[in-house]
């Protein structure tokens, strides 16, 4: 099974974090794909920009509208993610639970719909 694990923190804080700690923290999330690479379960990641680079479209009959930033105002802001694969929900648990971002932030874990998403 495939699984998006979107990683969510504060970007206000994130952004407060100074060059070489946050160098820190990338190193870490390198070797945390490293370790889905090695067990075999890595298929993709990216990080995403600040979400005052977003824009949020709806297009209900026809009216495109198109608003700045993220739909909702929260706290955390989904900030990047991971696709891994993993027999089940309790393995990619496991997985997810060696991300860094866990200790920072919060990891929503949602399996792909069969027969959708990357190969």
């Amino acid at each position: 099974m495939k699984f998006l694990l979107m990683l969510y923190a504060d970007e206000r804080a994130g952004a407060s974090i100074p060059p070489e700690q946050m160098a820190g923290f990338m190193d870490k999330m390198a070797a945390y794909q490293q370790t889905l690479e090695k067990a075999g379960a890595f298929i993709g990641t990216a990080a995403l920009q600040m979400t005052d680079t977003a824009r949020t479209i709806s297009n209900a009959n026809g009216d495109l509208k198109v608003h700045d930033g993220p739909y909702a105002d929260t706290r955390e802001q989904f900030g990047g993610y991971f696709i891994i694969r993993a027999p089940d929900m309790d393995a990619a648990i496991e997985l997810a639970a060696l991300c860094p971002a866990a200790t920072w932030g919060q990891i929503e874990i949602r399996p792909y719909h069969p027969g959708y998403g990357p190969s």
